[in-house]
């Protein structure tokens, strides 16, 4: 029986709501503990954790066939899309690393950080534009 598409996607939102709340407070609870840090240690954490969840559960759906289909919906995009869609990339590049598209993998990588790094600058020019500070 398929799920209607409506369905899904709050399965999909009811998840991100739950790891958005996961990473604002994991974030929160590494700057507590780290409070002169220099560096987004908060961010690296959640990140790599992220990389690791999805790893270990996108792993098990595939080798035990332990998750359904809407509990991959809810957990692997929902809870952990809303917590890093950093562990997205990181799982989709392996896969084309997995598949030997290592062509591919890089040209995700290096994709990713310029055009993510050509945005912000880009979108923090825009609003000084609009701002009127130029």
């Amino acid at each position: 029986m398929s799920e209607s598409y409506g369905m899904k996607l709050l399965i999909v939102a009811a998840g991100g709501a739950l790891g958005t709340g996961l990473r604002y407070a994991m974030s929160g609870w590494v700057y507590r503990v780290t409070p002169m840090a220099a560096f987004p240690w908060g961010t690296l954490v959640v990140n790599v954790l992220g990389c690791l969840l999805i790893g270990l559960f996108a792993g098990l759906a595939e080798q035990r066939q332990v998750l359904g289909p809407m509990t991959r919906l809810f957990l692997l995009i929902g809870v952990l899309g809303g917590f890093t869609t950093f562990s997205t990339f990181a799982y989709e590049t392996y896969g084309l690393g997995r598949d030997q598209e290592s062509v591919r993998a890089l040209g995700n990588i290096t994709l990713h950080v310029v055009l993510g790094l050509v945005g912000v600058w880009a979108g923090y020019v825009l609003s000084r534009l609009i701002g009127g500070k130029v």
